[in-house]
């Protein structure tokens, strides 16, 4: 007896194996396909496309295993409408426990002008060939290719002989991505209430993604009837690809309350079998693609942190946790807010007043403008430049290096001295050297460079450099650092900030002092 909980189980048909590793670039190997199977059979895939065995040699091995080692899904293989294809098909599923054959004909006027063959002998064709796999194995899946082109009147006389001849499924494709969400719905619903027998099979869909428009063609066509969704993970597949398993069964699990139909697919586990995928097959998932792209549960917009903080809800429809993440992802950039830098520095460990945040912040966005990402790195190293600050009496304006292997290197450095604008030009031995003497033009000083390190503190020709100088000058010490994703910027402001601390240390900057006299003497 069928319940009506089995009515509305919508059967997920992967054939990422199949249709995916038909994208160019996408072979995988033997072990790799017997590692994808494994893990699609551990998710709960219920029907899996194992591969073409007609194909090629490896291809048969390969659908031979999977069928042989598959513990739970029925494993499947693709025959074109010949004795011979579905013949060594049947070989290669006969060792599973439910195996099927998946035969399959063009039958859109396209189509049929390949094999030059007429609607009546492309007719008793398709019965022949469904008679005989269903002579081989009691589950047969029959696809009319290029259904969504197809006169209607010859599909649904085509589909109506392949049920009778013993086709279990029948599986309608859009094979170009040719049709619409609402032509999707309507085909299937149509179907079913056309074509004798349609009660007594599944109705599947194949839907290609060359409008954009997969995931929504297969849930139109589950609306209308459908009860098995054809799918690859991530999309793989030819040209633009296939509906994406994840997509159609968050969107199941998501909107339950439109579309009451479920899966027994453990959602959890699909991040995980996405990177394998993409690791295996060689395509990188895009970042902006949904459930499983690396943006799917970002946020850098600075109102959709401070929403986050509040209420998850707001932003996210669905929880991280359930497609195998751990969590919601803050990444700092240049729309981000003070609410998320505030809970990045906690994360980090560090606890801060609204005027420190305040400070900071203006650098931080300084640094956003510069890099696409703001890393952690990132923001200790403005944290610990922000924490070893000193009162600024000297303080960088701008400055322009010249360099390269034309001769000396030439730095022009504009500087604040205690509110009134100096600038200098020095060459050097290179733009750090220029730069550091022009410094000294507008500051003379006799301190000694005792150290100059650089430390990229994230990855990336973007990255954000941390420059550290420690000075000497008659028995004082002072290190100065700053980060800066231009290295040589970094080099100055580190310089200026040891030199500021310097100031304070030799006491020279105490009551009464003029720091006019220290900074301006013998600059011109």
């Amino acid at each position: 007896m069928t319940t009506a909980s089995d009515k509305d189980r919508v059967l997920i048909f992967d054939t990422t194996l199949r249709d995916g590793e038909q994208s160019p670039g996408a072979t995988m190997t033997h072990d790799e396909k017997l590692e994808i199977a494994e893990l699609l059979d551990d998710m709960g895939v219920d029907i899996i496309e194992a591969g073409f065995p007609i194909a090629s040699e490896g291809d048969f091995r390969a659908v031979s295993e999977i069928a042989e080692r598959s513990k739970n899904a029925t494993i499947c293989g693709l025959a074109r409408a010949n004795f011979k294809d579905i013949d060594r098909c049947a070989e290669a599923v006969r060792k599973s426990a439910r195996p099927r054959i998946h035969t399959f004909i063009g039958t859109s006027p396209l189509h049929r002008a390949i094999p030059n063959l007429t609607m009546d002998e492309m007719a008793d064709k398709i019965h022949e060939t469904v008679s005989h796999a269903r002579n081989l194995v009691d589950n047969v899946q029959w696809s009319p290719m290029d259904a969504t082109r197809t006169e209607w009147d010859y599909l649904c006389r085509v589909i109506e002989i392949a049920i009778k001849a013993g086709a279990t499924t029948i599986n309608i494709p859009d094979t170009v991505g040719y049709t619409a969400p609402v032509e999707s719905a309507d085909l299937i619903k149509r179907l079913i209430e056309t074509v004798p027998g349609a009660d007594d099979v599944i109705f599947a869909t194949h839907c290609h993604n060359d409008l954009g428009m997969a995931t929504a063609n297969a849930l139109a066509a589950v609306a209308g009837g459908a009860r098995q969704i054809e799918c690859t993970i991530n999309g793989l597949g030819e040209r633009a690809g296939n509906t994406a398993l994840e997509e159609v069964v968050m969107a199941l699990k998501v909107r339950n309350d439109i579309m009451p139909f479920h899966t027994g697919i453990d959602t959890q586990k699909i991040m995980h079998i996405s990177r394998r995928v993409s690791t295996v097959s060689g395509f990188v998932v895009q970042p902006n693609k949904a459930i499983v792209g690396k943006n799917a549960f970002a946020h850098e917009s600075g109102i959709h942190q401070d929403g986050m903080l509040k209420n998850k809800e707001t932003f996210e429809i669905m929880r991280p946790e359930d497609v195998g993440l751990s969590g919601t992802s803050l990444p700092l950039g240049k729309h981000s807010g003070r609410a998320a830098l505030r809970d990045k520095l906690s994360q980090l460990g560090y606890e801060i007043g609204d005027n420190q945040l305040k400070d900071l912040f203006v650098r931080f966005k300084e640094l956003a403008d510069r890099k696409k990402e703001v890393l952690d790195d990132d923001i200790v190293a403005l944290m610990r430049v922000s924490e070893n600050a000193e009162e600024d009496h000297l303080q960088l304006v701008s400055m322009k290096v010249v360099c390269g292997t034309g001769g000396p290197a030439e730095a022009t450095v504009e500087m604040e001295v205690d509110g009134a604008d100096i600038t200098a030009t020095s060459e050097g031995d290179g733009p750090v050297d220029a730069t550091f003497k022009a410094i000294r033009k507008i500051h003379p000083n006799t301190a000694r460079l005792q150290l100059y390190q650089v430390h990229a503190v994230t990855a990336g020709t973007d990255a954000q450099a941390t420059v550290t100088v420690r000075l000497e000058e008659e028995g004082n010490i002072a290190t100065g650092e700053s980060a800066n994703t231009d290295t040589v910027v970094a080099s100055a402001k580190a310089y200026i900030h040891a030199l500021n601390r310097l100031i304070v240390r030799r006491g020279k900057m105490g009551e009464g002092a003029d720091a006019r006299e220290i900074s301006y003497k013998d600059v011109h």
